[in-house]
């Protein structure tokens, strides 16, 4: 019998960068086309008539259910950027002129701007945290950060998971040393579905993260959880009829007014259990085994690619999920472009995959590695072998 693959991937281009925008097997995809099939046959009736609330419920309790967070707490949103929109935008009345955004200078350049520009318009300022990297302990991001504060920081944003270096950073000790007096915002993008993820443990004011990358729902697919003693005053980025309870009718103000924030294709939200259920079933195990098999796999393309280059790990390997990032040598790029030409080249010589960011600044650059399931040993390889060759 001819097994075919879940996944949808190109035939010969070697794909690791799962971190970037994920991949949704193919049952995933073929249940969105179902949901769409639904509510085009009569969207009035549901839309209207109950069955998208209900449907929305549902996939809402599941999702809360992975991830460990009360459910009345946690919407959905389209991917985490815009969950870190909606707290800062509803976090602007509360910033007196003076008063401090933290962050952390691995933090993703999407929500440090939207960080930046809710600074701006409440007078207030965004201060850089310089973590380094190499580094030798999480230790470090926790003394980097915690001597960035003052007694002007309200808020600090951190990474579950780095998008450019690939560390698993200690948010839990974060949240510990700052709440209840400074907010935490966690920007989990690669977390739920890479990490043994607890929302509820983490002890974080916000929580928001991606459902299509890791968890592998279709594109579209996120979440944005508020602990319960900061979910009044807390809006979405688009305010809609939520905003007065005009509808959909709920329970709940917090639910109304991010559950509808105009016509749009719910679909991909809706996908999140079946993906749960389609990726849980790709391992004996289910999920638990699934975060342990990428991980090794990540651990090991990074040795590889460490042996290749000669140089020592940059990190841990408790700081690493199933995204990690080693430096490749410097070049004299404009800088102009956040990636590298380096992965046009790997892209077009060798049909791979793998992003290559100017970081922190040029002429300094990473690669940065992704495991999945689809992935294997002989793939980092394949890669080791490449990067030499277009090094040298």
């Amino acid at each position: 019998m001819v097994s075919v693959s879940p996944w949808l991937l190109e035939d010969g281009v070697l794909h690791l960068n799962h971190g970037s925008f994920g991949a949704t097997p193919a049952p995933v995809l073929e249940a969105q086309e179902r949901i769409r099939q639904r509510f085009e046959a009569n969207p009035t009736k549901y839309f209207v008539g109950g069955e998208y609330q209900s449907e929305l419920d549902s996939a809402r309790r599941e999702v809360a259910d992975f991830v460990g967070a009360d459910e009345e707490g946690l919407v959905f949103v389209n991917n985490a950027t815009t969950g870190v929109n909606a707290v800062f935008r509803s976090l602007e009345p509360s910033l007196a002129p003076g008063d401090e955004i933290l962050v952390a200078d691995h933090e993703y350049n999407a929500c440090v701007n939207a960080a930046l520009v809710s600074a701006e318009r409440a007078d207030a300022r965004v201060v850089t945290a310089q973590v380094p990297f190499p580094l030798d302990s999480p230790q470090q991001v926790v003394d980097a950060v915690l001597g960035a504060v003052t007694e002007r920081t309200r808020v600090v944003m951190i990474d579950s998971v780095t998008s450019a270096t690939g560390l698993v950073m200690p948010v839990a000790e974060l949240a510990t040393a700052l709440e209840p007096e400074v907010a935490l915002l966690v920007d989990a993008a690669h977390g739920p579905g890479m990490l043994d993820f607890d929302v509820s443990a983490l002890g974080a004011s916000y929580v928001t993260a991606n459902c299509h990358k890791w968890m592998c729902a279709a594109k579209g697919a996120a979440f944005l959880w508020v602990r319960e003693d900061r979910r009044e005053g807390m809006y979405p980025s688009v305010i809609s009829h939520g905003y007065n309870d005009a509808w959909p009718s709920s329970d709940s103000h917090f639910h109304a007014q991010f559950d509808w924030t105009g016509t749009q294709d719910p679909s991909a939200w809706l996908t999140v259990p079946v993906a749960l259920e389609t990726v849980a079933a790709m391992h004996p195990d289910g999920w638990p085994g699934v975060r342990a098999t990428t991980r090794a796999l990540c651990l090991t393309g990074r040795k590889i690619l460490l042996d290749a280059l000669g140089i020592d790990p940059p990190a841990p390997e408790e700081m690493i999920g199933a995204i990690a990032s080693v430096p490749v040598p410097p070049a004299d790029n404009s800088g102009s472009e956040i990636f590298d030409p380096l992965m046009a080249a790997l892209a077009d010589n060798h049909n791979i995959q793998v992003p290559v960011f100017t970081w922190p600044e040029p002429p300094h650059r990473l690669l940065r590695i992704s495991a999945h399931l689809y992935n294997e040993e002989s793939h980092y390889q394949r890669l080791a072998d490449a990067l030499l060759t277009e090094l040298n």
